[in-house]
């Protein structure tokens, strides 16, 4: 073999199966079909316009190159000043780092604190890129089974003694299910009795229905906490996120982001700083939420996808559907063929239990989900 088609081992990660119904929900759409989408995990909405008004008039002033591997001070700022609105947190900006996008930061985060063959925990159902990033930085990801009865996500007391690593996510991608501010609290104590990294991935913050989300950092300052503008500030495109770190762990990630990224797109930061000022059109944009929320709870039971964890935030619900399949790569398809509704297989999130459970996003306007839903509960009729 020449060394022209050599392939690391640590490159055969599993494809993220949401991308791929994303593809065939594009093809079917080429071919004429109509297609709802409830399969992918982003906002139908555009960035907020005075966002996008700030990059414009920034582009007219004047060319945009590198900024410093931190991100602009000014971005930082303004983002130190969201946990103090949030939060009520007085955080430093020195310790907040721009990234490109959450996957980005997710990158910084495992090689600052790992080492190959590293063990690094995460919870089952979860977001699929960290199994996947992890393998392909030569970490051992261990997945923790987590049950419906503790609303999917990991509790304390099923932590192994020997991880590295700890990576939570409230809300929850699939289950948009959230941790409270003890159950938080018990799972930071337990990493820190056991010399165990904890990354908390608060991406979905400021989409939530019922109470509002903890952050880590209000439980500790010795977490990593990564966030992103692409749920809640309706940006997924832009690629631009951040993290908090521990102060004095701020020179190493900086090292890597410099010879990893240098910067995040500068125009990205631009319009993430003017974002912030967004207020209004935010809110109205979670009121879509709420309302396709409530739509979907209602109606889903009705179309026979009824064994459901109500979600906390994010916009998704994740149901289990072990009793109409155990393939749910094949029954998406069938959906998609047969009702014309993309889904996401539960098999992106859990490699164990997957086969039996769908994930239903709710990010679309509400004309679209109500029609969603129609189509769904005509195939589950026919079926």
């Amino acid at each position: 073999m020449s060394g022209a088609r050599r392939v690391s081992e640590r490159s055969g990660v599993d494809p993220f199966i949401v991308m791929d119904v994303m593809e065939q929900a594009r093809r079917a759409e080429a071919a004429g079909r109509s297609v709802i989408h409830m399969e992918v995990g982003q906002p139908g909405t555009a960035a907020p316009e005075v966002a996008r008004a700030g990059l414009a008039r920034a582009m007219e002033a004047g060319p945009l190159g590198y900024t410093v591997a931190l991100g602009l001070p000014e971005l930082r700022a303004k983002i130190a000043e969201l946990y103090g609105k949030w939060y009520g947190l007085d955080l430093d900006p020195g310790r907040i780092v721009v990234t490109a996008g959450s996957s980005a930061g997710f990158l910084l985060a495992f090689t600052t604190l790992f080492d190959a063959g590293d063990r690094v925990g995460l919870g089952l159902p979860g977001y699929p890129s960290y199994r996947q990033i992890l393998k392909a930085l030569s970490l051992r990801a261990v997945g923790i089974e987590t049950a419906a009865a503790n609303r999917y996500q990991p509790v304390a007391g099923d932590i192994p003694a020997d991880l590295a690593g700890l990576i939570v996510a409230s809300p929850s991608n699939p289950t948009g299910t959230m941790l409270d501010r003890d159950a938080m609290a018990a799972l930071i104590a337990r990493c820190a009795a056991q010399d165990t990294a904890f990354i908390s991935d608060e991406i979905y913050h400021g989409i939530q229905y019922e109470g509002r989300a903890i952050s880590a950092l209000e439980v500790s300052d010795d977490v990593y906490v990564i966030n992103s503008f692409s749920k809640y500030f309706s940006m997924t495109g832009w690629r631009i996120g951040w993290m908090v770190v521990p102060e004095d762990h701020v020179r190493t990630v900086e090292r890597l982001a410099q010879n990893m990224f240098i910067c995040a797109p500068h125009a990205s930061q631009i319009a993430a700083l003017h974002a912030l000022d967004a207020e209004a059109d935010l809110s109205a944009n979670l009121s879509v939420y709420a309302r396709n929320r409530a739509l979907m709870l209602e109606r889903l039971p009705g179309a026979g996808f009824d064994r459901i964890a109500p979600p906390d935030g994010a916009f998704y619900i994740y149901a289990d559907v072990s009793h109409l399949t155990d393939d749910s790569v094949k029954f998406a398809s069938e959906i998609l063929e047969k009702a014309g509704v993309a889904v996401t297989p539960g098999l992106d999130f859990d490699p164990v239990r997957g086969g039996g459970t769908l994930r239903f996003s709710y990010a679309r306007a509400t004309a679209d989900i109500a029609e969603g839903l129609d189509r769904l509960t005509a195939f589950m009729a026919a079926r």
